[in-house]
């Protein structure tokens, strides 16, 4: 897929690995995390979000772009790097983040009846 407004997906941020997030740190970029929480689905056992409540990604850049992405794509979340997928199916956020899939989702729709 591919999506004109690259950045609508960042309006909500991420969760990232808390090793992860100390390397991202360690680059000095314009950023930070927020809401420190254990989640054993994470390689380290914890994970930190990219953006504080309902606010954009703090790794946004005035452009629209990832700073992660720019200085290393190793480092940018995988859940950023595979949206607007999750573990290999859509994303339940995709609907609302993803321009694309909803046009998709609009074009879908069965056309009114005439009468």
């Amino acid at each position: 897929m591919k999506c004109g407004q690259k950045n609508s997906c960042c309006d909500f941020g991420a969760w990232v690995d808390l090793e992860v997030a100390k390397k991202i740190l360690s680059l000095g970029l314009k950023g930070d995390f927020y809401h420190l929480e254990k989640d054993k689905g994470f390689p380290s056992g914890y994970k930190v979000g990219t953006s504080y409540e309902d606010n954009h990604c703090s790794f946004l850049t005035p452009e629209g772009l990832c700073a992660i992405h720019k200085v290393d794509y190793n480092l940018k979340p995988v859940h950023c790097r595979e949206f607007p997928y999750e573990n290999g199916k859509l994303s339940p956020f995709a609907d609302v983040l993803c321009s694309v899939v909803k046009s998709k989702r609009k074009t879908k729709k069965k056309p009114d009846r005439l009468r």
